[in-house]
Order: C-alpha cells, then structure tokens, then sequence
C-alpha cells in the first residue's frame, strides 16, 4: 500500500506539481529542440529548496525527508526530465556524499552554494572504459605539495560545462588496488579541467552531459572525502538512493505517457467513434495503467525504506529496474497509440519516448539490477 504521506510532503509534492506546470512545462518542448540548458528555472527550483532538499538547515539545504524529495522529483520528471536529472544529480551524488562523507569544513564550505542553486555540482567516476566496471577507472592522483594533481578521462558527465562543483574518483595508491581509490571534490574552474563539447544526445537533450580531460588538476589534501582509499566506498554509498531517484524519474516520466496517451483515446476519432473505444487501445491502456501503479507501490515502498534508515538495497534495486523498463514500455505504448503524430516532434510522447530510454542505462544499468536482486536473494 502507499505510505500515509504526512502534510508537509504533501504540501512540498504539490509545490513541486505546480512549479513544474506553470513555470516548467511552457518552455520545456522549446529547451529540447534547441538543447538549451535550464538556467533560470535551476535557479529558482534552488531558492525554493529544491536543489538540496535533504541538506540540513544549517548547511543552506532545505532539511525535508528522503520520501519529500522522491516526490517533488517525480513531479518535476512529468514534466520535463532533462530539468528532473539535473536536479536529482546535484541532490544525490553532488550534495550528499559531502553531507554524508565531508568534514566540517567542506560542508560549510561546498553545501550551501550546491543546495541553493548559486552552483551546480556533479560526480566524476565513469570514464571511457570504466562505467559498470568502476574499480576500472584509470584517472590518477599525483601527490604534490599540498594536495595532488589528477590526470584522466571521464565520460558521460552530466552537468558537466554548467558545473563547478564534483565529486572526483581518482587512484591515489595504485598497488592498494580497489582500496586505492580515493574520492576528493573537484572545482571545476580552473584550467587543467577541460570540458568537451556536449554530447548530441538521443533524449536528455537539455541536460548537459560531457566527456571530462582532467590535465594536472588541482585537488587540495583538505578537498579529500572520507579518507585515501575511500574512493568507492563513497560512490557505492549513494547507489540505493541513486537509483531510486531514478526510479521515480522514470515514473514520471510514465505517468505522464499514460495521462497523454488517456487524452489522445478520448479525442482521436477512427471509424466513427473515439479509438478509446477500440478494444486494442483499451488494452494498451489496461496495460499501460497496470505497470504504473505497480511501478509507484515499488517506488513509494523503497523510498520509505530508506526514509527510515532501513536496509533497501533489494527494493531499490528491484524499484529502478522494474519501473525504467515499465516506463520505456509505456512509452512506447504511447507513441504506439498516438500512431504517426506519436512520431512527430510537435507531439510530448515523442520526447517522452526518448527521454525514459536513458533510464535503463545510467545509475546501473538493468542488467547490473538483476546482478543486484539476485545476489540479495542468495547471500
């Protein structure tokens, strides 16, 4: 069953539905043609809170439960998903390994211009030949004086070129193998950070996603995470409210193919009636609706485990590959349904279709979700 929400996360869900349809969606079709950044909307999502929505008070965040966040998260991936990723990166891999890893110091130091929306952040592990295989990366830390110099590749980067800060993986002690792996945060403005051109992506077309050249960037001993040889112990971390939160984008995502494609049914006329009356469509429909409520109990469960405190690797895991490989189901349905105006770019299914297909893929791919259930199953 869904949780029994209390007011105040209902009260920020709502304020996240209405943001999202009167100052989000006008623009939104627009922002994807043209692959323009949201920048204004980025910051105004920063001074309601949202951009560091489970960062304390004292650190600039706006200091609400994990299930307020999953929430406002799924509103705003309804609407436009580009603006849900950016949002979501800079909460769960940017902000919170800071919260949950940093010192004093770099909390103070980082955590309010990253909850506030004054900066954007990110996280740098992935690289060319590294993605599900993380220990595989190969950027690494020189020591120098006071801190370390770092030289690599990172690949599929998003909010890269709009960010400043991110959380870097780099091998600081390469005969300590996987335990050499250190985690530091990285200001990207600074000359030995070079940002390629952004990716021509297939959907997402308004996030920024980037390949990264680190050339002797700086990194001081006082930007380390944890400690030297944490490194995937902080990006493992984050992996269960990662994927939840995408999970809840690619519910959004879904629940806004069904209410589009609902719409369609009930006003597209062949053969003398509405196609809603076409036994095929009632069952695309049927369907359609089955795998969202189903992908919503997962979503809304998991992210009660966690809201709690709770062990959730199992219902996290279960969560994103059920529910991304439902949304890209249902979104087919929809451009099925839609028919040749389901092809056609002045219609949103069509971008809904290529904006949930990434969902499968980053955070961990479906085929590491099944590595995951599985071995939970079995320990």
């Amino acid at each position: 069953m869904f949780p029994a929400f209390t007011e105040d996360q209902l009260a920020i869900r709502d304020a996240a539905r209405e943001f999202a349809l009167h100052e989000i969606e006008p623009g939104a079709m627009a922002r994807d043609h043209a692959s323009e950044f949201p920048t204004a909307i980025i910051k105004q999502l920063g001074e309601m809170g949202f951009m560091g929505m489970n960062i304390p008070e004292a650190y600039g965040g706006a200091g609400v439960d994990y299930l307020s966040y999953i929430l406002a998260l799924e509103e705003i991936a309804r609407v436009d998903a580009s603006v849900a990723v950016t949002m979501s990166v800079n909460n769960s891999v940017a902000c919170a390994p800071i919260l949950n890893f940093g010192t004093e110091a770099q909390k103070q130091k980082y955590l309010r211009p990253l909850a506030s929306g004054e900066v954007i952040g990110g996280f740098m592990l992935t690289e060319p030949n590294a993605g599900s295989d993380a220990a595989a990366l190969k950027t690494r830390g020189t020591k120098v004086e006071g801190g370390w110099k770092l030289n690599g590749a990172k690949a599929w980067i998003t909010n890269g070129s709009v960010g400043k800060y991110f959380i870097v993986m780099a091998i600081t002690h390469p005969d300590k193998g996987k335990k050499g792996i250190s985690a530091f945060v990285l200001d990207a403005d600074q000359a030995g950070v070079i940002m390629a051109k952004p990716e021509e992506k297939m959907g997402l077309r308004s996030s920024k996603t980037v390949m990264v050249a680190l050339e002797d960037a700086f990194v001081a001993d006082s930007d380390l995470l944890s400690d030297y040889g944490d490194g995937l112990k902080v990006a493992f971390n984050g992996l269960d409210g990662g994927r939840i939160g995408i999970a809840a984008q690619a519910l959004g995502i879904a629940q806004r193919a069904l209410d589009e494609s609902i719409a369609y049914a009930k006003t597209r006329y062949t053969f003398g009636k509405p196609i809603g009356e076409h036994q095929a469509i009632q069952t695309y429909l049927a369907e359609m609706e089955a795998r969202v409520q189903a992908s919503r109990l997962l979503v809304y469960k998991a992210a009660s485990l966690k809201n709690e405190g709770l062990p959730c690797t199992l219902e996290a895991a279960t969560a994103k590959l059920f529910t991304t490989e439902s949304a890209v189901w249902v979104c087919d349905r929809a451009v099925q349904i839609f028919g040749g105006y389901g092809y056609s770019r002045e219609y949103v299914v069509e971008r809904l279709y290529r904006d949930v297909r990434v969902t499968t893929i980053y955070e961990g791919t479906s085929e590491i979700q099944r590595m995951v259930v599985a071995r939970q199953l079995l320990k």
